[in-house]
């Protein structure tokens, strides 16, 4: 059996990190799910293998492969990706990183969210230089050398890429409904973790309970339930990376009804149970903190 990439989405960046790469990929059928959501980090994903379409505020368009995304920080957007083989690079930094002189050129590209095109030859430059990246970053993540590789990085794509025409008619927030449901996005957006029954979430959007969940499906593709759920996961991949807490604190904090419940739920989303997952990500950041040492 394959082994499986332990990862979040959105990702966890270590606290003394100011990014993190990943190389992400699934075989045929192996489940994925992805839903409507946003990061308080900038996000670029360099697709490898890719069939599905990208949605954001901008618009929608099709994916293919060798495909660029940039999507900045708090920007609403979504994938719907066919079962068959994908990968590709997952890189998420602070937005602070863009304050640094030598990033200071390309901070412009992350004033919105843009599907990305290149020829055949800059493919294969990027390619390399994510095979490069991903490479220092196991080594030496915190290294003058890391940042030295995503900036130039960034400027290839900035320099290099040409935007591909999405379907504005079909933005997010042209989506009947979108607006109604602002109260509740907002909260997504701008608190940590949000838990909220449907009741709850429909008082606060003036929406009756039935009219809401219909709404909230139209726009979000998935019943609330199911988004609620999948924030609560987030959110607890979250305070695994970046917290003390015992599984079984986390999980009556998420408010499951035990900690099996939460234990089952994550292991059916990140295909690995919360202790496995908060050890890799410690025996990352030891052999992170091993390299720097060398």
């Amino acid at each position: 059996m394959k082994q499986q990439n332990i990862y979040c989405e959105p990702l966890c960046i270590a606290k003394e990190y100011l990014f993190d790469i990943q190389k992400i990929s699934y075989q045929d059928e192996e489940p994925y799910s992805c839903l409507m959501h946003f990061h308080e980090v900038h996000e670029l994903i360099i697709f490898e293998d890719i069939e599905g379409s990208y949605f954001s505020s901008q618009g929608d368009s099709v994916l293919v492969n060798n495909d660029i995304v940039l999507t900045p920080a708090l920007e609403v957007h979504n994938y719907e990706i066919s079962p068959k083989a994908k990968s590709w690079y997952l890189i998420q930094f602070v937005p602070d990183i863009l304050e640094l002189t030598q990033f200071q050129s390309i901070k412009p590209l992350f004033n919105r969210g843009m599907h990305l095109r290149m020829n055949s030859q800059n493919i294969a430059v990027i390619q390399q230089q994510c095979r490069w990246l991903l490479d220092c970053f196991e080594h030496q993540p915190r290294s003058e050398k890391s940042l030295a590789l995503l900036n130039l990085l960034l400027l290839w794509i900035a320099d290099q890429a040409q935007q591909v025409e999405q379907n504005t008619e079909h933005t997010l927030r042209h989506v009947q409904g979108y607006s109604r449901l602002m109260p509740v996005i907002k909260l997504f957006k701008h608190d940590e973790y949000v838990n909220l029954s449907v009741a709850e979430a429909a008082e606060k959007c003036h929406l009756s309970t039935s009219h809401f969940s219909r709404l909230f499906k139209r726009v979000f593709r998935h019943t609330y339930a199911n988004y609620i759920l999948q924030h609560k996961l987030y959110h607890g991949a979250r305070m695994l990376s970046q917290s003390k807490y015992s599984v079984t604190q986390i999980s009556y904090e998420m408010a499951f009804s035990s900690p099996s419940h939460f234990i089952a739920h994550f292991k059916k989303y990140y295909g690995v149970t919360p202790y496995q997952y908060r050890s890799d990500l410690h025996r990352r950041a030891q052999n992170a903190e091993t390299r720097d040492g060398i």
